[in-house]
């Protein structure tokens, strides 16, 4: 069974729309788009590099993989091209697009329903970047096994976020964690079932 990880970037109050830059996502009159281009640092190019130098494919988003494909295959290798133009992308959209992007594939039928069958294959693990609306999808339907969350010191009051309203109540445990040098918080979580309350309350 393939594992399918999300890697998301985070504001502290949870937006994930358009951190690379102006015009990535401009949905519901979004301002901020590039929030995240100045916290990046050594620590941040580390963690990447090391979740794209093992073997995975992409599952992708129609908005995601259009800025994904309009962008790698004209990067280089330096520039970190290469294991992205390499894997299968897996691409969930309501219409039937062309992908042109080379080893793209459309998900038939239903979104969920197909990449549940994905993850019962052979094959490497599965990444989930952007793609804020096909997150809200795989996390109604417990599809996702590990979460790769960078948190960046920046409040932005609106957006996109990653656990919206209606997010299926769950417990994570943190599984892994470092900070760069311009205070992202990069932890690596895993579900850890439902939620065990209690009380600080003395009888």
């Amino acid at each position: 069974m393939r594992k399918l990880i999300v890697s998301t970037f985070l504001t502290l109050d949870g937006v994930m729309q358009a951190p690379g830059g102006p015009g990535e996502d401009d949905d519901g009159g979004f301002t901020h788009g590039g929030w995240s281009v100045n916290y990046w640092d050594e620590t941040m190019g580390d963690v990447m590099g090391a979740a794209t130098s093992v073997p995975f494919d992409l599952v992708l988003g129609r908005r995601t993989y259009d800025i994904f494909a309009a962008h790698w295959p004209h990067a280089s290798e330096e520039e970190g091209a290469k294991p992205f133009n390499d894997a299968t992308k897996h691409v969930a959209s309501r219409s039937r697009p062309v992908l042109e992007w080379t080893n793209s594939v459309l998900i038939e039928g239903d979104a969920a329903d197909g990449i549940a069958a994905l993850k019962q294959q052979d094959g490497p693990e599965l990444q989930v970047h952007g793609s804020g609306g096909l997150i809200q999808t795989l996390l109604r339907h417990d599809l996702v096994d590990e979460y790769r969350l960078m948190v960046f010191p920046v409040v932005l009051g609106t957006g996109k976020r990653l656990f919206a309203d209606g997010a299926v109540p769950a417990g994570l445990r943190l599984v892994d964690s470092t900070v760069s040098t311009t205070g992202v918080m990069i932890g690596t979580y895993q579900p850890a079932g439902e939620i065990v309350t209690g009380s600080f309350a003395l009888d």
